[in-house]
């Protein structure tokens, strides 16, 4: 995990082995299996969490109880409830993993002392979300622009590896078109 760490981080900012080591000592690993929930709705979400091994959802269930869901997550991505992570307010989402999913979790006190230990993550972790930031704009503006039979295409073309990974159901419920419709698609490629 430490090494598999260590190569994402220089991915954006160069630490050395030593600064890696030192960050790890910030980090607790963590296992969920299938369908385990990491957050639930109501509950403050306490960590940000790096995937080393696994796949995860982020979702909401709407009004009429449908679920609607927002990010997946896989090795090598940093993920949390960003508004409850920073606000410490109850969450308004869940995150569940969709595989045997090992993480390695960081409070939010202990970001705060790291970020002081080792100064480069401060510069990481925004990075990190600018990227974020971008992908969520991306989306909003090429989904907006799209009909359904372009965003499964799109989805498909940018994500193939990873859609293999996914229940058909959640990926319509991600590109928010039905299940039958999905269907239809797949059936016309």
């Amino acid at each position: 995990m430490k090494k598999q760490l260590h190569t994402y981080l220089n991915r954006y900012v160069p630490f050395s082995e030593e600064e890696t080591d030192l960050f790890y000592t910030y980090l607790t690993p963590k296992t969920f299996q299938k369908k385990d929930y990491i957050l639930k709705e109501g509950d403050v979400c306490k960590i940000k969490f790096f995937i080393t091994k696994g796949l995860i959802r982020i979702f909401k269930i709407d009004d009429k109880g449908n679920e609607n869901i927002i990010h997946f997550g896989i090795e090598n991505w940093w993920m949390t409830n960003m508004e409850s992570f920073v606000t410490q307010q109850p969450s308004l989402l869940y995150i569940q993993a969709l595989e045997e999913t090992s993480i390695l979790t960081i409070s939010k006190a202990d970001l705060e002392k790291a970020y002081t230990t080792i100064p480069k993550l401060e510069r990481l972790f925004r990075i990190i979300t600018e990227k974020m930031l971008i992908a969520v704009e991306r989306k909003n503006e090429h989904y907006l622009k799209m009909s359904s039979k372009e965003r499964y295409r799109g989805f498909i073309n940018e994500l193939m590896a990873f859609s293999q990974r996914v229940p058909q159901y959640m990926i319509a419920s991600y590109l928010d078109i039905t299940p039958e419709y999905l269907s239809e698609l797949r059936k016309n490629k």
